[in-house]
């Protein structure tokens, strides 16, 4: 089965890459930028690479058709929150618009937990990701995790300092916020489960 992963440079994409090879997949990984990939020789071996940046204008025939089932992994980050969202719906839009070029059966998303009745605009736009990813004509799956814990997350180490150089804070009332934490263990057992 032939996967395309996006996001292979970030946190997430990273790890999910050893664990897609290990259940045997042929794994291409779909890259701005083949240069940044920061993986060990005996893994980029493995895998082959497409560059393509999905801010950029469209452009068929850069991803193969033959593939199975896609990752999409990309958070857009900007100072500018309307930015912000701007780039991830241009992204997604663009990711949808490479996958009607191929035969791809299933795309899973990662996004993050979202209320109803309390959104936030980052997990407004993430939402807004899912409702682009959803209208194509592949199968679909969303799944939502909330701060992903992990030895190299980016959450991990922010408690990690604030625990090891704090030993004692006091904290704001918002800092009271219930989450729902998941180890990244789990994220990828899920994420390789549901393709």
């Amino acid at each position: 089965m032939k996967i395309l992963l996006t996001g292979v440079t970030g946190y997430i994409g990273r790890r999910l890459v050893y664990e897609l090879l290990d259940k045997g997949y042929e794994v291409i990984c779909c890259v701005r930028d083949k240069t940044r990939v920061v993986l060990p020789s005996a893994i980029l071996d493995r895998v082959s690479f497409v560059e393509v940046d999905f801010l950029s204008p469209f452009e068929p025939g850069i991803i193969p058709e033959d593939i199975d089932g896609a990752f999409y992994l990309i958070h857009s980050m900007s100072q500018s929150i309307k930015d912000f969202s701007e780039l991830e719906a241009k992204s997604a839009m663009n990711f949808r618009a490479y996958m009607d070029l191929t035969r791809v059966k299933h795309v899973v998303y990662l996004s993050g937990i979202v209320n109803s009745d309390q959104l936030s605009r980052h997990l407004e736009s993430r939402k807004n990701v899912e409702v682009i990813l959803s209208e194509a004509n592949y199968n679909f799956t969303v799944l939502r995790a909330g701060i992903i814990v992990g030895s190299g997350s980016a959450s991990f180490e922010i408690i990690r300092d604030l625990v090891e150089k704090l030993p004692l804070m006091l904290a704001p009332k918002w800092a009271l916020t219930k989450t729902q934490p998941i180890a990244i263990r789990n994220v990828l057992s899920y994420l390789t489960s549901v393709i």
